[in-house]
């Protein structure tokens, strides 16, 4: 201490100071008195380094904090005892040390590590003051220090506590949100990419209300496991609330990739878990937006993955979507729908109407698939896809399914007494407490036969209360109905549901039928493996969704009991199908194409086409993952190489392989992708940076993006006449 207070009283030691002193030096000893009572009281550390930055005085009461001498630490550089932190939790935007020190600047409750002490994390809160020599130039810093590990450990923790979900561990969306607009910003100057994945749990509010909220907060913290499994350090990871994740993604915009990813986090997440003893099974739906593509600012992109969540679900859930400008027009309609679901029942808008199941070695009709309908009175029929996830989250499915049955079960009555009919139960119906007393009531009501009534159940009913599940089971049994296995194989099903529920029929989900018969596919030794189990359980078997004669061959070959699909015939009118019974027509013959080929989804809509500087307008007729079928361009040689515009930024190169008249068949240089439903996308698209540079505002893409970005600047005749063809319709 005696050197510290010589500097600090005049150079003079305070034992032999005159009897008689001036007002100051007598202030300057008392201030070192005062200072040195301070530090004997341990109510601060004082330390002074000298103009080169090295340590030449700390309080002695410091040292031992630390568990080492003066000879451990005077005559070291400052920067190796102390250094400012480089964590976000800490004081990751000051300046380190170093740069304070070349500064000469004063220092004001700066935190700093303390490296010198190898056994733990020390944290010191250290001010300071430049001194001056005599001659006016600069000679180092004093100042003092204290400890600050707690205090800072618990603000760390508050701060954490502001920023991480105290569930999960995940990120908040406090902080989800500001890191989303920190790297959008960032990404903007840079002219980088991001992507984002909105996350939804399907059927966890099943597992909560069976197995309770503690069950559920478990779930949750095993999904946020797997997911941070799949995805480590790649991205940043949070918990919106509730069962919303998100994840963000810098620097992909490969939507392949991008697929790839939520595939793969799909068929995570619906694995099997154990919670609390129970079993539970969920799934997942993922709406995806990549921003410069999808959104600029960070609000403009969660809304683009929020419809494509919306999306995911309205197209059956356990699937991904990616955003398109489309579905903000499918959000307009989508409320459309909520405002006019619930008056389409009182306004007899619902209809039902019936796909023949045949039986495998007569082709003679054997039962009836129930398939409800809405006529909406402006857009004409709309799926069921689009409004029974709706009338789920109404919570109007239960008066609807029961509309359904009474309505199949009073049918019937007009029906050969042979002929039986499958009703579609949704797993929210099913879990309602109200669900067989509908059903016991409808029976006595319409005085059909049981044995003719066939509920088709989901794997989806088995997540949560499994003996409810099958006490109810052995009750619709006992009142005689006959219970069949929707869509087996799509979900995780155990064997221990079928040893144990009481199922007449299994059916084969009709993604296994798809493409059986292709050489090098799974799916005709999935279909005999199940076709197989289902014989030894003394089962019958349904195969869905057969469409050509090699299928159907293939199905046949393995044993399948019952076929469906529209190689027989689509769904019909209850009034088409009396007028058959009434003649005898009791037989569906097989029509249709002899082979299997991909998949092709037929449209009808336009789409520009790009050749050397000129710019067509065509009307694009069919479209697969290879190619495409086009009109509007008249006698276009085979082998001219084409670039599609498919709107939102989408361009295929494509070599035309095929072409007669105004019609044109082509290939795509790169196959196109699954946009996570029944659409088809391309893996990369236009950047908004590239339409930027090209002198256009920075935005993101809309359908007709890329056609001010590609029609300018012609300076040739076009090489191909255009064919207006939209007066000769769909045909």
């Amino acid at each position: 201490m005696n050197g510290l207070l010589s500097r600090l009283s005049g150079g003079q030691p305070a034992a032999s100071a005159p009897a008689r002193v001036d007002s100051s030096a007598f202030d300057a000893r008392r201030s070192a008195e005062m200072l040195a009572g301070l530090e004997s009281a341990d109510l601060g550390w004082f330390w002074e380094c000298d103009a080169k930055g090295c340590l030449t005085y700390l309080s002695q009461s410091a040292m031992s904090a630390i568990g080492l001498t003066s000879d451990d630490l005077i005559g070291r550089e400052l920067t190796e005892i102390l250094a400012t932190g480089d964590s976000d939790d800490y004081d990751s935007t000051s300046r380190p040390l170093k740069f304070r020190i070349a500064s000469r600047s004063p220092i004001s409750r700066l935190n700093v590590q303390v490296l010198a002490d190898k056994s733990r994390e020390v944290w010191w809160e250290i001010s300071a003051t430049p001194k001056l020599d005599g001659n006016g130039e600069f000679a180092g810093f004093y100042g003092i220090a204290r400890d600050n590990t707690n205090s800072l450990a618990q603000s760390r923790d508050s701060e954490r506590a502001a920023q991480y979900d105290s569930l999960t561990g995940l990120a908040n969306r406090h902080r989800m949100t500001r890191k989303l607009g920190q790297t959008l910003d960032a990404f903007k100057q840079s002219k980088r990419s991001c992507a984002i994945m909105l996350l939804d749990l399907d059927r966890f509010k099943k597992v909560n209300d069976t197995l309770g909220h503690p069950a559920g907060d478990e779930l949750l913290k095993q999904v946020a496991v797997r997911i941070k499994q799949l995805f480590g350090d790649q991205g940043e990871i949070g918990r919106l609330g509730g069962d919303e994740f998100q994840i963000m993604l810098p620097d992909i915009d490969d939507r392949g990739e991008l697929g790839d990813l939520s595939k793969r986090l799909v068929q995570m997440l619906s694995q099997p878990y154990s919670v609390g003893g129970s079993r539970a099974i969920i799934g997942c739906s993922i709406g995806i937006a990549v921003a410069p593509y999808d959104g600029i600012e960070a609000s403009e992109l969660v809304k683009a993955a929020d419809l494509a969540l919306y999306a995911a679900k309205d197209a059956g859930r356990g699937t991904y979507r990616f955003y398109s400008s489309e579905l903000s027009r499918s959000a307009d309609w989508r409320q459309r729908i909520e405002d006019d679901l619930r008056d389409a029942l009182s306004q007899g808008q619902l209809l039902v109407q019936y796909q023949p199941i045949v039986d495998a070695k007569t082709h003679m009709i054997a039962s009836l698939e129930a398939l409800l309908r809405w006529e909406h009175p402006e857009r004409g029929r709309v799926s069921p896809a689009e409004f029974v996830p709706v009338a789920e989250e109404l919570g109007i499915i239960n008066e609807i399914g029961e509309w359904v049955l009474e309505e199949v079960c009073t049918q019937l009555s007009n029906c050969p007494p042979e002929v039986r009919a499958a009703i579609n139960v949704s797993p929210i119906q099913f879990a309602s407490g109200k669900f067989y007393a509908a059903v016991d009531r409808i029976l006595t009501k319409t005085g059909v036969d049981p044995a003719r009534v066939e509920l088709e159940i989901t794997e989806s009913v088995f997540v949560g209360d499994l003996e409810r599940t099958l006490n109810l089971f052995k009750k619709l049994k006992k009142r005689g109905v006959r219970l069949s296995l929707d869509d087996f194989g799509t979900g995780y099903s155990s064997l221990s549901y079928l040893r144990d529920a009481p199922f007449d029929k299994i059916k084969i989900d009709q993604s296994f039928v798809r493409g059986c018969s292709v050489e090098d596919n799974n799916n005709s030794a999935l279909v005999c493996a199940i076709v197989s189990m289902a014989n030894a359980l003394k089962m019958e078997t349904v195969a869905e969704g057969i469409e050509t004669k090699d299928e159907l061959a293939m199905v046949k070959g393995h044993g399948a009991t019952h076929l469906q699909g529209y190689l027989f015939s689509g769904p019909i009118s209850i009034e088409e199908l009396i007028t058959r019974f009434e003649n005898k027509e009791f037989e569906f013959k097989p029509r249709g194409p002899e082979k299997y080929r991909a998949e092709r989804r037929t449209e009808f809509r336009k789409i520009g086409v790009i050749h050397g500087d000129s710019r067509y307008n065509v009307f694009l007729r069919n479209l697969s993952k290879t190619g495409a079928r086009i009109e509007g361009m008249l006698d276009v040689p085979v082998g001219t190489e084409l670039v599609l515009d498919l709107g939102d930024g989408q361009l295929a190169v494509a070599t035309v392989r095929r072409s007669e008249g105004f019609s044109q068949g082509v290939e795509f240089e790169t196959k196109l992708i699954s946009d996570g439903d029944k659409g088809l996308c391309t893996r990369h698209r236009v950047s908004p940076y590239q339409i930027e540079a090209a002198g256009r505002p920075l935005g993101a893409l809309t359908n007709s993006a890329v056609t001010a970005y590609t029609s300018g600047g012609q300076s040739m005749p076009k090489a191909f006449v255009e064919v207006d063809i939209s007066a000769q319709g769909r045909a």
